[in-house]
């Protein structure tokens, strides 16, 4: 079932509202077999909405709209399916019932606003809308399906789960797909396609391979297709255990876990620990750990030294090792990484400190230069990178390097 999701709303056009309705539907569709074609933004714009529509009509089996449905005159949705549909509008009695009990509850009076958003199409099936006003809308057309709902998130995923898949499984039935996501590192993306050439040319007809490079990762998403979620999960998992062959050194992660919630599960289960001292990262390798559930079993704590001061007075940073090598250096980054090691009482210590920008560049240290060190109480690696973008950018880059460094002295590897 080949299906499109239509976004109506300049709000998010213009970057004031993300779409997260598109993502959750996303998962949620494929959780259930279906297959995403399309994905539509759309201005709150009678032409721009019809012509949408009447696209999808002839490319897709399943429309999913979201969005203009609320009471004032800019949501013009209803209106425009009633064009489309030819048909005119009426009070639907339980939706109006709904209203008047809702607003009753919260002591607040029906005015005509309230009222008209009982008001629905001909042409339509009404989906209960538990969590709101404006209830959702099911059409049908020339063998299309096409079914409206708020554009607030709650509500839209309320309708979906109460009223659209059941209807969907009973109706049209659902086919099966399966993904599964391995996170590869430390080789290009045009390296470990050459790498994985002779795997993907035998992989079986219905799994399909898909690259999704992001910064220092890559991940390779496997998607399977076919009518039992089970067989396809089995002759997924052949595939994976074949590619761990292949790369067995790059694979990090499966799945969309963290690198901080990945290493974070290599050190519980060791009952090993970390902390961390942070210059030009401030603080952002300590939330890489601390925003996992259950992190204080191996997170110790941190030092975020942004100052010289500072990295002498609580890490123990030697005057002269600033003095004579500066703040950005494998000296310094390596004495910062074994003191907050030494304070903290860790069995493993990260330490940054470096250039994010976009100032502060000199003519041998230039913006995005960023010292990384990790120690493991005895034995100390420290390692420069040139990261050379953004301040948002070269921090994230650091973050991440310094968890695949950490994971490698984890690894013994």
């Amino acid at each position: 079932m080949k299906t499109e999701i239509i976004t109506i709303g300049d709000e998010i056009l213009i970057g004031q509202v993300i779409d997260t309705n598109s993502a959750w539907m996303g998962r949620r569709l494929n959780d259930h077999g279906i297959e995403i074609h399309q994905i539509t933004s759309v201005h709150d714009t009678h032409e721009h909405i019809l012509q949408s529509l009447q696209k999808a009509k002839d490319n897709v089996d399943l429309v999913l709209i979201t969005g203009g449905l609320g009471p004032t005159k800019d949501d013009i949705t209803k209106k425009v399916l009633c064009e489309f549909f030819d048909c005119d509008m009426h009070y639907d009695e339980a939706t109006l019932k709904s209203i008047e009990d809702r607003l009753s509850a919260r002591s607040i009076p029906m005015t005509q606003l309230n009222k008209d958003q009982a008001l629905v199409p001909d042409a339509c099936t009404v989906l209960a809308n538990s969590e709101g006003t404006a209830p959702g809308m099911w059409f049908e057309k020339d063998g299309v399906i096409f079914v409206s709902m708020p554009g607030v998130p709650y509500e839209m995923e309320s309708i979906m789960e109460k009223e659209v898949f059941p209807r969907l499984k009973e109706r049209v039935g659902l086919k099966a797909i399966y993904h599964k996501t391995i996170i590869v590192y430390g080789v290009p993306e045009s390296m470990l396609s050459d790498m994985l050439n002779d795997w993907e040319d035998n992989l079986p007809s219905n799994i399909k391979l898909a690259y999704l490079p992001h910064q220092l990762m890559i991940r390779l998403r496997l998607s399977a297709f076919g009518d039992n979620k089970q067989d396809l999960q089995d002759a997924v998992q052949k595939e994976v255990e074949k590619l761990e062959k292949i790369i067995p050194d790059n694979i990090f992660a499966y799945e969309d876990d963290s690198l901080g919630a990945v290493i974070g599960k290599i050190l519980k289960d060791r009952g090993e620990t970390i902390a961390v001292a942070e210059s030009c990262t401030g603080g952002s390798v300590a939330y890489a750990f601390t925003k996992n559930a259950g992190s204080s079993d191996y997170f110790k704590g941190g030092v975020v030294a942004y100052s010289n001061e500072v990295k002498q007075a609580s890490l123990g940073v030697k005057a002269e090792t600033l003095e004579s090598h500066g703040a950005v250096s494998a000296e310094t980054a390596e004495q910062m990484a074994e003191g907050v090691c030494k304070l903290m009482g860790s069995d493993y210590a990260i330490s940054t400190t470096g250039i994010a920008g976009p100032g502060g560049g000199t003519e041998g240290k230039s913006v995005g230069t960023v010292w990384i060190a990790v120690s493991d109480g005895t034995s100390t690696f420290a390692e420069c990178y040139h990261f050379k973008r953004t301040r948002e950018h070269n921090m994230e880059r650091t973050v991440q390097t310094a968890m695949f460094m950490l994971e490698k002295i984890i690894q013994g590897k």
